[in-house]
């Protein structure tokens, strides 16, 4: 691993630090990102030594979605499995066996929000921003979010957010239950939340959140439900980025 991969990772007192890392371009998801990210969380939960993972972004973003730009010009069927690759690194998030912080550091916007919406919990820092950005870009949302949204905050203000456009600063995030709490330094306090876990014997965090994950919602787990989510959300995605005016929304947001 090197300064400039993608994904970085590091071990400190039994707790994983991962890192999407591409500040140029704000962290935005690449599928190779997103494989480096999968291939992180399961080395962490392969870790008998870590008992909890906090993901952060590079620089002064969080992650500020996914590239999309070569997925509308490929067929439907293409798009999917194109959409599905970037995908992969928060879908691992949601699905982790251990229990998982989102260091928001900055905005986190569209796949960028799905990534913070897969941990368990999210600490923000004072220029965080949480953004779902679909709609405005003519876009169908993806990747689990119209579930992982109403879980985290309800359904009338997640119906505020992917219908209306509605947005959230830091204040606002706590306020709305989307984030726990804010910090002048988020990746420091989510070390610090993680101490909880890092301090207690690895099979008790596992079994504890295994018995949270099956009774969120009694008759599935809580990850069937973001997969399920995440599939049924895949068709309208994949139609809606074949569109031209998801092409002109998407060439102007890039001008900006």
């Amino acid at each position: 691993m090197t300064p400039t991969d993608p994904v970085l990772y590091r071990v400190e007192n039994r707790i994983a630090l991962i890192t999407v890392n591409d500040p140029d371009r704000r962290n935005a998801v690449t599928g190779e990102m997103s494989a480096q990210l999968r291939a992180a969380v399961r080395r962490a939960e392969d870790d008998s030594g870590v008992h909890a993972v906090v993901v952060t972004g590079a620089g002064k973003a969080f992650c500020a979605g996914a590239d999309l730009s070569a997925l509308g010009a490929a067929g439907t069927g293409a798009a999917e499995a194109g959409l599905q690759r970037l995908y992969d690194g928060f879908m691992a998030v949601g699905n982790c066996r251990l229990p998982t912080i989102a260091a928001v550091n900055g905005a986190a916007v569209g796949a960028g929000l799905n990534l913070a919406l897969a941990a368990d919990v999210r600490i923000a820092g004072p220029g965080a921003l949480f953004d779902a950005r679909f709609q405005q870009l003519g876009l169908h949302p993806g990747g689990g979010a119209t579930w992982m949204l109403q879980r985290a905050v309800g359904p009338q203000v997640a119906r505020a957010a992917l219908l209306f456009g509605m947005r959230f600063d830091a204040e606002a995030a706590v306020r709305h239950g989307l984030a726990l709490s804010v910090a002048d330094d988020p990746v420091a306090a989510a070390l610090d939340l993680a101490a909880g876990p890092a301090s207690a014997p690895r099979e008790v965090v596992l079994a504890t959140k295994a018995t949270m994950r099956a009774t969120a919602s009694p008759g599935a787990l809580d990850n069937e439900h973001h997969d399920s989510a995440m599939r049924m959300e895949l068709g309208p995605q994949a139609h809606t980025l074949q569109s031209p005016e998801f092409a002109s929304r998407l060439a102007a947001a890039q001008r900006r």
